[in-house]
């Protein structure tokens, strides 16, 4: 019998350590899109060493996590950069990309790594342009989602859904058969059988998020680019749809509470995990706060989910995806942007991206990933993917925090009951012509 010893070799004496600093928003579930990063510093030091490299590489991170989480994340961020502190390595929205990149706070991500070499050549190809903008790659991909519609089953149950037809509805939904205005039949006949409280029929998320530009994306016309121009693009009548669902969730059928948004995200999970709501929508990264900390045991047997059904004729079903990426800020200089670099093409490979995946009910970036044991293994996962062929992402243009804000502020304008569908669009196209001029195509 043979008998290996490992040897394990100090660094050379004389090797410099360089600190990389990670900022990132991040909970419990999420902790490896920092921790990650220091495990791939592991790697790459051994790198380092073979090569000969007097450089041996300290990760510090910093997570940011609560109820300010992005707001703190991107203000802190835009403000030490330009301080001349904060991190080198950011993971963001790929919506900042173009604020940021504008601004000179980071740098083009393919200026630093070799985007046709491994693992970078197997990222889902619908990826990298979420990661563009200016014509430029600027971050790398740390994990993908989706946004589902879901349903509270023993609900469903209680309307006359069969087991069978509680399966076949999200096909049904992605071919169309199952609309906005079957949700809102469906939310108040729940709340009719009194299975939930009034104003629990249909719960959406608790506060503003480019998950509502989903309900504008499933309206007939609901683009935002205008292909023609590259500029942003306002289509009236997509607009008029979208409010005029939530309009009729909280005034016609009264589904959906009139003083829902703001309330405590504590509160919502709580609620939607254990059947106080009957329809909902979020993120697949619910998952993992409805199985752990919310302690709903039998997901599949008691949740369906399934793209946002269309808002009708000539709609079409979807989801929204938003991948946050890893970038790398102006921090970075010298040899710490060629770390970085490596840092992030490491932590990119199918291994150490699983681990955030599956502990944070994300999805995947690669192809070879889905073939990971522990992700393709992983029902969550497996399943939840299949919605990102039917996805879109909000876009990578600098104007689009003020078209978000106009937009939003008319659904609370309709929410509320200020205005009908009708001024709500009305009064948008008005402030967005006065405030955006050219910047924004009408339709």
């Amino acid at each position: 019998m043979a008998i290996f010893a490992i040897l394990f070799v100090l660094p050379p004496a004389q090797a410099k350590e360089m600190e990389i600093v990670v900022w990132a928003p991040a909970d419990q579930n999420e902790r490896y899109r920092f921790k990650a990063v220091a495990l791939a510093a592991n790697v790459l030091n051994e790198e380092l060493e073979i090569e000969g490299r007097d450089i041996q590489v300290k990760v510090s991170a910093r997570s940011f996590a609560g109820s300010q989480t992005w707001q703190q994340l991107k203000q802190g961020f835009s403000l030490a950069v330009e301080a001349g502190k904060g991190p080198h390595i950011i993971v963001g929205g790929h919506e900042d990309i173009p604020v940021w990149g504008s601004a000179g706070l980071i740098i083009p991500i393919e200026d630093i790594v070799d985007l046709e070499a491994w693992p970078f050549s197997d990222v889902f190809p619908s990826l990298w342009p979420i990661m563009s903008w200016n014509g430029q790659v600027w971050g790398a991909p740390q994990d993908a989602e989706s946004r589902p519609f879901f349903a509270w089953n023993p609900h469903l149950k209680a309307i006359g859904y069969s087991d069978a037809d509680i399966a076949a509805l999200p096909a049904k939904v992605k071919s169309g058969q199952y609309t906005l205005q079957n949700v809102l039949e469906d939310a108040k006949k729940i709340q009719d059988k009194g299975l939930v409280e009034k104003g629990y029929g249909f719960y959406p998320r608790a506060t503003k998020g480019g998950d509502y530009w989903q309900f504008y994306a499933v309206q007939k016309g609901g683009d935002m680019i205008d292909a023609k121009s590259g500029k942003l693009l306002l289509d009236k009548g997509a607009l008029l749809g979208y409010y005029q669902f939530f309009h009729d969730a909280v005034f016609k059928h009264g589904v959906t509470k009139k003083n829902h948004l703001g309330m405590e995200w504590d509160q919502w999970y709580n609620e939607v995990a254990n059947g106080k709501a009957g329809l909902w929508h979020g993120g697949t990264w619910h998952y993992a706060r409805y199985t752990r900390r919310e302690g709903l045991k039998d997901f599949f047997g008691t949740v369906m989910f399934s793209l946002i059904p269309s808002g009708g004729s000539g709609g079409k079903a979807t989801t929204l995806t938003h991948p946050l990426t890893y970038l790398i800020s102006k921090q970075a200089s010298g040899d710490e942007l060629e770390i970085a670099g490596r840092l992030i093409t490491i932590v990119s490979e199918p291994r150490l991206n699983t681990l955030h995946a599956i502990a944070s009910a994300h999805l995947g970036i690669t192809t070879a990933q889905t073939k990971v044991t522990q992700y393709s293994d992983d029902r969550w996962t497996a399943e939840a993917t299949e919605l990102l062929k039917s996805a879109f992402a909000l876009p990578n243009n600098v104007n689009f925090g003020q078209y978000d804000t106009l937009v939003w502020k008319g659904l609370t304008a309709t929410w509320s009951g200020d205005l009908t569908p009708e001024q709500a669009v009305d009064t948008v196209v008005r402030e967005m012509q006065a405030t955006m001029g050219n910047k924004v195509v009408i339709r």
